[in-house]
């Protein structure tokens, strides 16, 4: 919840890590990965596996990115937020095809600036989406085809470019990191011969996660060096498996797994139980180059990019999918109460304590576009005529949203929705009814939250319904 602080820390000092640079080793079959062409599209996907966001950065030279998948990340930190994006990077983040551009060949350039006065520029773009998550019992995977900034030694120095994903709940609030979640799926710094691959999670400074450092491992290219040429970064994250893991890869080889059972259940929960966005970019400075020798200085030479092939996002259908979607099957009572933290899928909430009458949990951390979902509620064959949700907000003035509730699909026609602002805080809690179209038998019931502005609006600690 916003009330919640959080840092963060983006690929920080990582103190276990430096220790250990240099000694893992990846088999000799690394090496002989397929040397494809810089403007190559990405790959089509393997068998069982569907594309669901592609971007190959096709364009005329000097153009922005696609601005229908990414938006532009600008300045020094998000709104509200912590200064620096919370890691001391030294840069300003734009907009500008100056930083952020095309280069006509296929390939997206993001390249570190700095003008007469020693100021750095940079850029940082995000998907606009939030919602890369494995299916249930299925597997997600995030892939880029990419080239480091190619430059070295005494001029690499405060060079810090990375590929990674944050935790959807992020978006909006800028204050519950490290809980949501972060998958760095590729970090270098210094021009060093090392990527570097971490999850994020759980409280900071320490906790569960080992924040600020996270669970990371590193490991060389090979073949040709990471500034030299280009090679394939990827994270599967498969809900397939008992426990549940993330994995990391380079060139296809995994050297890097985190499993469910490292972490305990409320943590592995609040950190994957949601969507996550895809972000590029490349920083100067900050607490991740500071462990390997500082930031830019006057021997740091500007102007090389990180050069991006490709950005795929693909998934695969748990044990069974790809059939009919069976029938709900009636197991929750329409006019009981429906714990909110009892949800079959959503994106973008996050359960936590509450302090309201009966204790337990609700979900928070709710913004304009995310859901819950919550699989065969019957409502009988006498009709349901009223939706009941009891609900609180903290949400700044002038922030307010829609409680939607749909049946059967996220996108059919609300057949109720009341709206909410600020009730006295994110634990001031109240019952607010609502008139409802005539239901009976059995639905899925999907919540959604739809607001017009991005910050967080209510929290739900439970719902139901009446005649």
């Amino acid at each position: 919840m916003s009330e919640t602080s959080g840092t963060p820390r983006r690929g920080s000092v990582r103190r276990v890590l430096i220790a250990v640079l240099g000694t893992v080793s990846l088999a000799a079959a690394a090496a002989t990965a397929a040397t494809l062409p810089a403007n190559a599209s990405a790959p089509t996907p393997p068998s069982g596996w569907s594309q669901v966001f592609v971007d190959d950065f096709t364009g005329a030279a000097g153009s922005g990115v696609n601005t229908t998948n990414w938006q532009y990340t600008t300045g020094t930190s998000y709104p509200g937020g912590p200064a620096n994006f919370g890691t001391g990077e030294v840069e300003t983040m734009t907009s500008s095809t100056n930083n952020v551009a095309l280069d006509g060949n296929g390939n997206l350039l993001i390249t570190p600036r700095r003008d007469a006065s020693g100021n750095w520029t940079s850029g940082r773009i995000e998907t606009k989406r939030t919602d890369f998550e494995p299916p249930a019992g299925g597997k997600l995977r995030i892939e880029s085809r990419l080239q480091m900034p190619n430059v070295t030694g005494a001029a690499a120095k405060g060079y810090w470019p990375a590929f990674w994903a944050l935790g959807a709940p992020y978006r909006g609030n800028y204050q519950n990191w490290p809980g949501v979640g972060e998958l760095d799926i590729m970090e270098n710094v210094q021009g060093l011969n090392t990527e570097w691959a971490t999850m994020h999670c759980g409280t900071s400074p320490g906790g569960p996660c080992n924040e600020t450092s996270g669970i990371g491992n590193n490991t060389p290219c090979t073949g040709t060096t990471c500034q030299a040429g280009f090679h394939t970064y990827a994270m599967e994250w498969d809900r397939s498996t008992s426990p549940e893991e993330v994995r990391f890869y380079l060139d296809g080889v995994n050297f890097h797994t985190v499993k469910a059972n490292q972490v305990d259940a409320t943590t592995w929960a609040n950190a994957t139980n949601h969507g996550y966005f895809v972000i590029l970019n490349v920083a100067m400075g900050g607490g991740f180059p500071g462990a390997f020798g500082g930031g830019p200085d006057s021997g740091t030479e500007p102007g090389h990019p990180l050069v991006v092939d490709y950005v795929q996002v693909l998934q695969a259908a748990g044990s069974g999918g790809g059939g009919t979607t069976p029938p709900p099957t009636g197991n929750r009572d329409a006019y009981s109460a429906i714990q909110a933290e009892s949800y079959d899928s959503q994106s973008g909430v996050v359960g936590e304590t509450t302090t309201d009458t009966g204790g337990g949990q609700d979900i928070g951390s709710i913004a304009n576009g995310d859901y819950a979902l919550y699989k065969g509620v019957n409502f009988g064959s006498s009709a349901a005529t009223q939706f009941y949700g009891r609900v609180a907000s903290g949400a700044a003035g002038g922030v307010s949203g829609l409680v939607e509730v749909r049946l059967d699909s996220r996108t059919s026609t609300p057949v109720a929705s009341f709206a909410l602002a600020n009730t006295g805080g994110w634990q001031s809690w109240r019952t607010v009814p609502a008139n409802m179209s005539s239901v009976t038998g059995t639905h899925d019931v999907y919540l959604t939250f739809t607001s017009g502005q991005p910050a967080d609006f209510v929290n739900v600690n439970w719902f139901d319904f009446g005649h």
